[in-house]
C-alpha cells in the first residue's frame, strides 16, 4: 500500500484505512488509484474473508479532493467525453422538438465558447466507478466504520459497501449539488435503495447534512454507537462476517444486486441458480451436518 492507504489483515479481516487525515481522507488520483489496489488484493487473497474500511483521524472521506480538482480546472484541460456547457449530459436524451424529432444543440454564438468540462471529471469513469464496482462485486463482505463526516463521493464509497456502523459524531453530506454537480460514485442507485426515492431527491438536491442518528432513521446506516467504540463494534461485526459461510454471502450479494434490476421471474432463476452452486460447497455440507447433530458449523469459506 502507499501512505495515502493503509492496509491491515488481523487473522481473516483487512482493514483498510483511507490515511490522508490532514484533509480529512479526501480522494486525491494517487489515494484512489490506491485504493483500487487495495480493494483488488483483499477480492483475490483467499486469507481475506471480510473487509473493513474506515478513515484516519476525525473523518471517514470528506469526498473527491477539491485542491487537486481546481488546479486542474485552472489549467483548462479539454475532456473529449465531456460536453460543453449547453450540451446534453452523458447518458441523457437528446433534446426533443414539439413533433418529437431529436433536435441538435445550437452552435454557440460569435465570441468566447463555452468553458469545456475539464479532464478531471474523467474521475468518474477512471476512479469512482471502478471502485464502487470493485466494493459491489466483492465476493466477501465489506463493512464500512463511518468515523467522521462522510461527504459526496465519500458517502458513495460508505453506501457501496455492505453494511455501515457509524460513529455517533458521523455525519453525510450529498455535496455534489453544492459544486454544481449531480451525483457519482453509484449513489444514484444505492440512496434510492436504501432511502427511498423521495428521500434521496431531497438528500441530492438540499445537500444538507445529516447527524448519524438521523441517517440511522432513514435507513442509511445499520448502527450508531460511541465514537470511542466504533473500531471495536465495527471490527468484532467484520470479524464475526469473516467467519462465517463466505461463499454463501458472495451469493448472498450476487442476488440482491441482481434483483435490484430484474423481474420476480428472472431472481427466483438466479435463486435457482445460486443455490444449486453453494449446495456443492464445503460449508453447506459441514453445516447441514452440524446442524443435524446439533452442533455449531465450523465454515472455511469454501
Amino acid at each position: 500500500m502507499t501512505d495515502s492507504v493503509r492496509w491491515d489483515l488481523d487473522g481473516a479481516v483487512a482493514t483498510i484505512t483511507l490515511n490522508r487525515p490532514q484533509a480529512r481522507n479526501a480522494l486525491t488520483a494517487e489515494l484512489k488509484t490506491a485504493l483500487l489496489g487495495a480493494l483488488r488484493q483483499a477480492a483475490s487473497s483467499p486469507e481475506v474473508r471480510a473487509v473493513l474500511i474506515t478513515g484516519a483521524g476525525q473523518a471517514f472521506c470528506a469526498g473527491q479532493d477539491l485542491r487537486e480538482h481546481a488546479d486542474l480546472l485552472g489549467a483548462g484541460q479539454p475532456d473529449e467525453a465531456t460536453p460543453a456547457a449547453g450540451a446534453p449530459p452523458s447518458g441523457a436524451p437528446a433534446a426533443r422538438t414539439p413533433a418529437g424529432s431529436a433536435s441538435a444543440v445550437a452552435p454557440a454564438p460569435d465570441g468566447p465558447q463555452p468553458f469545456a468540462a475539464p479532464a478531471p471529471l474523467d474521475t468518474v469513469r477512471e476512479h469512482y466507478n471502478p471502485l464502487v464496482l470493485a466494493i459491489r462485486s466483492m465476493p466477501k463482505p465489506v463493512v464500512a466504520a463511518v468515523n467522521g463526516v462522510a461527504a459526496g463521493a465519500g458517502a458513495g464509497l460508505a453506501f457501496a459497501c455492505d453494511l455501515r456502523i457509524a460513529a455517533q459524531g458521523a455525519s453525510f453530506l450529498m455535496a455534489f449539488a453544492r459544486v454544481g454537480l449531480a451525483a457519482d460514485t453509484g449513489v444514484s442507485w444505492t440512496l434510492p435503495r436504501l432511502a427511498g426515492a423521495g428521500r434521496a431527491a431531497e438528500l441530492l438536491m438540499l445537500a444538507e447534512p445529516i447527524r448519524a442518528s438521523q441517517a440511522l432513521e432513514l435507513g442509511l446506516v445499520n448502527q450508531v454507537v460511541q465514537d470511542t467504540d466504533l473500531l471495536t463494534v465495527a471490527g468484532a461485526l467484520a470479524a464475526r462476517l469473516a467467519a462465517g459461510p463466505t461463499a454463501a454471502y458472495a451469493g448472498i450479494k450476487e442476488q440482491l444486486d441482481y434483483a435490484a434490476g430484474h423481474g420476480l421471474g428472472e431472481a427466483l432463476d438466479k435463486e435457482a441458480e445460486i443455490q444449486a452452486a453453494l449446495g456443492r460447497t464445503e460449508d453447506h455440507r459441514a453445516a447441514t451436518f452440524a446442524f443435524t447433530r446439533k452442533q455449531e458449523p465450523r465454515f472455511l469459506g469454501r
